[in-house]
């Protein structure tokens, strides 16, 4: 794997240009590709490119925008963006950065597809409301606040997100999607947050192979996440590798 070759694709195919879904409004300017509303909920600066250009201004420019929207956003920082010392920039504007994390890239060929849940577990596909409220359960319970978007985007976009359900009995204890970026390589995944209490025996994984099994069913060649430090090492020995990091960082 050619670690430039695919940043560069990642940067044209993904951060340049971010799915747009019902209610989402995507803004592009030399240097800058911002979403002022994604259908999922989400806003902010997806990518930058500001060697040559006055970058305190663009900053300056992108605050002003969002605060014309009313809405708290982030740019999303790689390790790789220009200028070198975009970080200080942001810090000196007011941001306020996020946990770091890890961007890992696989083939998807060469990841587990066929990874057993462990005994008592079953994994369930997410095809309706009930299934898309299981998704809204455990991530909130896991991750903290209201994930009530993820669930809307699921019913939304059932032709790419598509999303799983670990299930001990009838509980939730762990769920993962994976969005289909239609028109390039590249499929993503989110979530995957577990119960503590299950955690290290074999159901994160499981959940992942599940999801690399649909995205090679639909044709994607790579597979990217933004992993935390909890299950960036899980994923990189799968078969994941780490090409950069990223940073939220936030800006009230």
């Amino acid at each position: 794997m050619d670690v430039n070759e695919i940043l560069a694709r990642f940067d044209q195919d993904i951060r340049q240009r971010p799915q747009e879904g019902p209610g989402s409004v995507v803004e592009r300017e030399p240097g800058v590709v911002r979403v002022v509303r994604a259908a999922d909920g989400w806003t902010g600066i997806t990518w930058s490119g500001l060697g040559g250009l006055d970058a305190d201004a663009v900053i300056a420019a992108q605050i002003r925008r969002f605060a014309e929207a009313g809405l708290p956003w982030e740019w999303k920082l790689y390790s790789y963006d220009e200028p070198a010392d975009l970080a200080d920039r942001l810090l000196d504007a007011g941001f306020e950065p996020g946990p770091a994390e890890a961007l890992l890239v696989a083939e998807v060929g060469a990841l587990p597809q066929d990874a057993a849940p462990p005994d008592g577990v079953r994994l369930v596909p997410v095809t309706d409301a009930d299934g898309a409220e299981l998704v809204v359960r455990i991530h909130d319970e896991v991750f903290g606040g209201d994930h009530s978007a993820t669930g809307q985007t699921l019913l939304a976009r059932p032709d790419e997100v598509k999303a799983v359900v670990a299930l001990a009995g009838d509980r939730p204890i762990c769920a993962g999607r994976v969005e289909l970026h239609r028109g390039t390589e590249f499929a993503s995944l989110w979530g995957g947050g577990t119960a503590p209490e299950w955690r290290g025996r074999g159901v994160f994984r499981a959940v992942v192979a599940y999801r690399a099994a649909q995205a090679a069913a639909a044709g994607f060649r790579y597979l990217q996440v933004d992993a935390s430090d909890d299950s960036s090492p899980i994923l990189q020995r799968l078969g994941f590798r780490l090409l950069a990091t990223t940073t939220p960082f936030v800006h009230a």
